[in-house]
């Protein structure tokens, strides 16, 4: 009798923590902070929300999003892709020549602003390990074809770092890989890179 007692309140004890850990889970919140997340901008990157819904929290990409915005490519990249973007930090685009980046935020020049961001998205959603092994497979540099329709190269470098280098021969550097997102994954470069 005393066995089917002990027996009855271990497993009455299972399913209690079972229940526990189910509800802990199932609190917004709470699965929130469970979630494998990496800090870009000052800001918790989660991989249950989207390019566009991340990528509002970075305090390193404002530039970036005014210009996503200016280019109507909201819906796009909140979209299901996947893809996979190579984001410019702010520090990125103040590299460019003084004026560049207001004039393209102009309506006017909302073309060739979507051009500059679609080349900085590829279809699909690919890893820093992925593009890595594919590099490497290819003599060392990987080419890819950009949303835009232009390729970039990815290429390492004998430090271990990674590269990508636009039309122009252009090169920015990896410096936060594989943040990943619910409709693909994020690689924060620090250069813009400009199509032909």
């Amino acid at each position: 009798m005393l066995k089917i007692v002990r027996a009855s309140l271990i497993g009455a004890s299972a399913c209690a923590m079972a229940l526990s850990f189910g509800a802990i889970a199932n609190t917004p919140s709470l699965a929130k902070t469970m979630e494998k997340t990496v800090e870009v901008g000052g800001a918790a990157m989660y991989p249950s929300k989207n390019i566009v819904e991340n990528a509002l929290n970075s305090k390193d990409h404002t530039t970036l999003v005014a210009a996503v915005k200016a280019a109507g490519l909201v819906d796009t990249l909140a979209s299901k892709g996947p893809f996979t973007v190579f984001a410019p930090t702010n520090a990125a685009f103040d590299k460019l020549p003084e004026g560049t980046v207001p004039n393209l935020l102009k309506p006017e020049n909302k073309a060739q602003l979507k051009n500059v961001l679609t080349y900085h998205v590829v279809a699909g959603k690919y890893s820093a390990a992925w593009l890595a092994r594919q590099a490497k497979a290819n003599g060392g540099k990987l080419e890819l074809k950009t949303v835009e329709g232009e390729p970039i190269t990815i290429q390492g470098d004998k430090m271990g770092g990674w590269w990508v280098i636009d039309g122009k021969g252009d090169k920015a550097k990896i410096t936060i890989a594989d943040v990943n997102q619910s409709n693909g994954v994020i690689h924060v470069i620090n250069g813009v890179l400009l199509p032909n």
